[in-house]
């Protein structure tokens, strides 16, 4: 496993390089002779569960959120979008940052019921009954 490129940050928290496991292979698509020799396929792991980087909290409320992507008790992003290596490994941190920064996000605050207000109220009824005498009106026109 090679030094890490770039930094996997969460909200300030940087993950350290021991946590993080690198795997490199060969990509698929087009890259001429080139894609043949070179492992330019990145995929990044990196295990929630065993982590100490991050506070208790945020990693029992990313292993929550990430319970459908946790591979093994670890999050697992591949990256070959480029034909570079080293710009996948980018891409695969970006991502894995990005990811992470979702996960352990504070959840939204509740939203406060209100009731709608005594003039919104009535003018959704005229309006009501104006589309309904709009509608009355096209019938039929019936000769007595």
């Amino acid at each position: 496993m090679s030094a890490n490129p770039v930094a996997v940050r969460v909200r300030g928290v940087v993950v350290p390089d021991a946590e993080l496991q690198w795997r490199f292979s060969r990509s698929s698509g087009p890259g001429g002779q080139h894609v043949n020799t070179s492992d330019s396929q990145v995929e990044l792991r990196y295990a929630l569960e065993a982590s100490a980087a991050l506070p208790q909290v945020w990693r029992e409320r990313a292993l929550e959120r990430l319970a459908g992507r946790l591979v093994d008790g670890a999050v697992v992003v591949k990256a070959s979008e480029h034909r570079s290596q080293w710009r996948n490994r980018e891409a695969a941190a970006v991502r894995m940052s990005a990811l992470l920064a979702e996960a352990v996000a504070p959840p939204p605050r509740a939203r406060r019921a209100t009731k709608p207000s005594r003039g919104m109220v009535e003018r959704r009824l005229e309006n009501k009954r104006r589309t309904a005498a709009v509608k009355r009106g096209r019938g039929p026109v019936r000769d007595f």
